[in-house]
């Protein structure tokens, strides 16, 4: 029996439900070929347009395909009735052909509600994906990409962070994360959910004057940037700003996935020197190399090479101070990173930066910044 979202979007839909179908259904082939057909699917459904239009056309897509949808809405529990709100959500995904679980999360932590917040949701997602041994499918659309780059431009940030929002990604115990709408705006989910006959639910937390505030009780961050400071690019710009940011993303991608290449090359073409690795197995890097390649190649080959010893939310001092290492080299001892240390051992060609990661618990290191 077909879902009732297959009777919603129809044989043949047209305008913007038909491009949110055919995004689902092209992200989808893309992981079944490579992957195999999951399971299930998993979909972060808050209610608003754009998890609803993605969870209409997911339910309508699989179930063609014979694939099981779990939708998770997820009650942070910060507004009076939520609960309620919540399980309303749920009932609309299984009246389409879902089976609908509802998480409540708490929501604490150093980041701020916002943050906080993004975290609990992404754990509950994480828990019930593992469960399911399925995929996620999140609906972040190019407005969502566009509003990304800017908070990470306002941030300093470079080619791997302004890549912003990826269309597919996987965490390191293997769970993947798929956003199929993200060539969509934010207005062609809302029309296919019009289309539909569908009515989503409005998050006051997303209003520039919405319940939730930042440190400084300006509005949050991205609402900001939703209701005011994009609009006043186009105005100011004479032109909708939100593609040419997309695209920015898009081409940081292209080139932080090459300069990353080059870096693993880079480390692979370094062997183990005998000083370290083939006693102890910490990784390290060839002085002699890295300073043949520039500074954005020997960084990423840095990094990478920290993340290899278990050391990993380097800040730009540390890929500072870890460059200084290599192309600044005074005499200066090892440097204190996040979950480990950094120093230079060896003399002449046969000098090399070692990682070292801390031990859990060893009170000996200072803690990471």
């Amino acid at each position: 029996m077909c879902a009732d979202a297959s009777r919603l979007v129809g044989a043949n839909p047209r305008g913007p439900l038909r491009a949110c179908s055919l995004a689902v259904r092209a992200s989808l082939t893309s992981f079944i070929d490579e992957a195999g057909a999951p399971p299930a699917l998993v979909v972060g459904l808050s209610g608003g347009a754009d998890s609803l239009a993605l969870a209409l056309t997911t339910i309508d897509v699989a179930a063609r395909a014979g694939i099981p949808v779990v939708t998770v809405t997820v009650d942070h529990g910060l507004r009076a009735g939520s609960g309620e709100e919540a399980r309303r959500v749920a009932d609309r995904a299984e009246s389409l052909g879902a089976r609908a679980v509802v998480e409540t999360v708490s929501v604490e932590g150093p980041g701020g509600p916002e943050g906080s917040a993004r975290d609990a949701r992404r754990a509950a997602l994480r828990a019930v994906a593992r469960r399911e041994g399925a995929p996620i499918l999140l609906g972040h659309t190019m407005d969502d990409q566009a509003e990304t780059v800017l908070l990470r431009l306002a941030r300093g940030s470079g080619p791997s962070s302004l890549r912003a929002i990826a269309p597919v990604s996987r965490d390191d115990d293997g769970v993947t994360w798929l956003r199929p709408l993200l060539a969509l705006r934010r207005t062609d989910t809302e029309q296919a959910c019009a289309q539909a006959g569908l009515t989503p639910l409005q998050d006051p937390t997303n209003d520039i004057d919405g319940p939730w505030r930042a440190a400084d009780g300006s509005p949050l961050r991205r609402s900001a940037l939703r209701h005011a400071a994009i609009p006043a690019l186009a105005s100011a710009l004479g032109v909708d700003p939100v593609p040419a940011l997309a695209r920015t993303a898009a081409l940081c991608a292209a080139d932080d996935d090459a300069l990353s290449q080059w870096a693993s090359a880079l480390a692979a073409s370094a062997p183990p020197g005998e000083e370290h690795d083939s006693e102890t197995r910490h990784p390290s890097l060839a002085v002699s190399a890295l300073l043949g390649a520039p500074r954005a190649v020997r960084t990423r080959a840095l990094r990478e090479a920290a993340r290899a010893a278990g050391i990993r939310a380097l800040s730009s001092a540390h890929v500072d101070a870890l460059d200084d290492l290599v192309v600044a080299w005074r005499g200066q001892g090892p440097i204190d990173l996040p979950g480990g240390i950094a120093s230079r051992v060896g003399r002449g060609a046969h000098a090399r930066i070692a990682f070292v990661a801390r031990e859990v618990g060893d009170p000996t290191s200072p803690d990471p910044d």
